[in-house]
């Protein structure tokens, strides 16, 4: 790979020879809008289709405007970025786009984060011209348990077919239809309930439009906090505390773990809790799973499942389901933090209040929107009343908070209420990706040594590496362990598993890029992969203040097995604390039939 000398608005530049134009023009501090292209460097994700033509510009010998996004670097190019014609050719472009779009903007999902909506805005369009007669393209809406679809605000930048496809390997999106009719949608056009669809919204996380965004629960929540004979609690995920800062201005990778929680009481919650605290719990149930299993097999046992599978991740849980139904008996059975609080919440807390559980709602701030479709799954709910009533995003919150004219950026910090609300640093590091298995291992170690672990920061377990593998020594037993984040390193992991290429003893998986932190329910990152390393490093912040950092050691968590649950993996826990898997591609399939 060599250099090449070009000039880019009379600027002469020396790059290497596989960059783009874009990128070159970057380098130098020339911005070049775009629309469809999207890079996320930390995490190998990249979309140039050159489809949008916004990023056009001008090279000097040719005769067309060039995309700047997807045309090389090559000696001698003279470039002009923003000539007149160049700024007409965007202008006209983009009016083009917007002929063919909703003008619904103040009630759009989007508004106010709209990619599209931001380009008008900086060129200074006020007017669609000659459009009097034109045609505009419609097609029928897709709401899911989780995300919901308007393809007339489609602008074919395929982003979204980019990270289903490529990145997630899901394959539940791609264009479809020719022309003016062209649209991203599942084969045949079909619901999303009725494709290979994860409902990880890492679509929605990348859309620059509203074509993709999640079901909103918000109003049912107001309705709910606004009923006097329920009691609503909440409870906010790890990853949350890393984000939602953004939303008010704060740098990436703020925390804002006490103003969170003062701001979920101004909104009227009885009692505000922490997932950390089910986190805490899950590792319980699932590092004493693992030790079960890894002592069976070190004893000789060839029945045993091996590896163990971790199971917090509803994304990663449905793409499990519909791709490999042949390896149901390998995962974890622990329900996810979010489930497992919510099991708790509606048994033990409301026997402690002295309230049936239909009174009491649960709503959860999740950075994930699969939590929306996990929290509705017939196997958490018990005669129709569900154990996690309403999840919501992280940016749900955040236009809550706005909504209710709280001003978060003067906010004192709070605690957590107790006793589901006390967490220890294990349970925080469930926010980034590698950081369920090192909270398991901090805890399986001692449990399968008896002794006393004293390092408790596994770095060879963390990083932004699409996959990764380590061995952790546990007192001469040597664990081989296997990290995926993105669903399409889950697949070569998998994969590698089903074919004998890899033996490991434990596995952890996350759907989205960097783990919970990419969330597709987080502040959207606009293609800044920066925003996503920042909050990466905030968990590990916040995990290294914890006064406690290994799960079986929170007292609120020992008081629970000793008052309520019995032992670990015990009939009781059992019941509450743990589920089953079902073979999606045949639920699927019946569901069709019978349609």
């Amino acid at each position: 790979m060599g250099k090449v000398k070009i000039t880019i608005d009379n600027t002469p530049v020396e790059v290497e020879s596989n960059l783009t134009v874009y990128q070159a023009a970057k380098q130098i501090g020339i911005n070049i809008p775009v629309l469809c292209y999207m890079n996320l460097e930390h995490l190998n994700i990249e979309n140039r289709p050159g489809g949008c033509r916004i990023c056009v510009v001008e090279i000097e010998g040719r005769k067309n405007l060039a995309p700047s996004c997807s045309t090389l670097c090559a000696e001698g190019m003279v470039v002009h970025t923003n000539n007149r014609r160049v700024l007409n050719a965007r202008k006209t472009v983009l009016e083009l786009l917007l002929s063919d779009h909703p003008k619904d903007c103040l009630i759009c999902p989007k508004s106010g984060q709209c990619d599209l909506q931001d380009l008008a805005v900086k060129m200074g369009i006020r007017e669609i011209h000659a459009v009097e007669n034109a045609e505009v393209s419609t097609y029928r809406k897709d709401i899911s348990p989780a995300l919901s679809r308007n393809m007339d605000k489609c602008v074919l930048c395929r982003r979204c077919e980019t990270i289903c496809n490529t990145v997630q390997t899901v394959g539940a999106l791609s264009v479809v239809n020719r022309g003016f009719m062209s649209v991203v949608a599942p084969a045949f056009e079909e619901d999303l309930i009725d494709s290979p669809c994860t409902f990880c919204g890492q679509c929605v996380a990348v859309c620059p439009t509203g074509a993709l965004t999640e079901v909103n629960h918000t109003p049912k929540i107001i309705r709910a906090l606004s009923d006097p004979t329920k009691t609503v609690i909440v409870q906010t995920a790890p990853a949350v505390r890393a984000a939602l800062g953004e939303e008010f201005g704060y740098p990436a990778g703020t925390l804002v773990t006490g103003k969170l929680v003062a701001a979920l009481r101004k909104l009227g919650f009885a009692k505000v809790f922490d997932t950390d605290f089910a986190a805490d719990l899950t590792i319980i149930e699932e590092g004493n799973e693992l030790l079960n299993r890894l002592t069976k097999h070190l004893n000789g046992d060839t029945n045993v499942k091996l590896p163990i599978l971790t199971s917090c991740c509803p994304a990663w849980v449905n793409f499990f389901e519909f791709y490999f139904p042949d390896m149901l008996d390998v995962p974890s059975t622990a329900r996810s933090p979010q489930q497992m609080f919510g099991s708790i919440a509606k048994t033990y807390y409301a026997e402690m209040l002295g309230i049936k559980r239909e009174d009491l709602i649960v709503v959860s701030v999740m950075p994930c929107l699969a939590k929306k479709y996990e929290c509705q799954r017939d196997e958490f709910q018990v005669d129709g009343n569900p154990d996690v009533d309403f999840s919501i995003s992280t940016r749900e919150l955040a236009a809550l908070i706005k909504t209710s004219n709280i001003d978060f950026n003067v906010l004192e910090d709070e605690d957590f209420d107790h006793p589901l609300g006390e967490s220890t640093g294990a349970a925080v590091i469930f926010g980034a990706t590698g950081g369920v298995i090192e909270a398991a291992v901090r805890t399986a170690y001692e449990l399968y040594t008896g002794m006393k672990l004293q390092r408790i920061d596994f770095h060879e377990l963390r990083g932004l590496e699409g996959i990764r593998m380590a061995t952790v020594n546990f007192n001469g037993t040597q664990i081989n362990i296997g990290i995926a984040h993105q669903l399409g390193n889950a697949r070569k992991l998998l994969e590698g598993i089903r074919n004998g290429m890899y033996h490991f003893h434990a596995i952890e998986i996350m759907a989205c890029p960097g783990g919970c932190i990419g969330g597709a329910g987080q502040p959207l990152h606009h293609g800044d992969s920066s925003v996503i390393k920042a909050r990466f490093d905030a968990i590990y912040r916040e995990d290294a203040s914890k006064p406690l950092r290994k799960s079986h050691e929170n007292p609120y968590i020992v008081k629970l097995y000793e008052e309520y649950l019995g032992n670990p993996l015990g009939e009781k826990a059992h019941h509450l604390l743990h589920t089953h898997y079902f073979d999606k591609k045949k639920i699927k399939a019946a569901r069709k039939n019978k349609n």
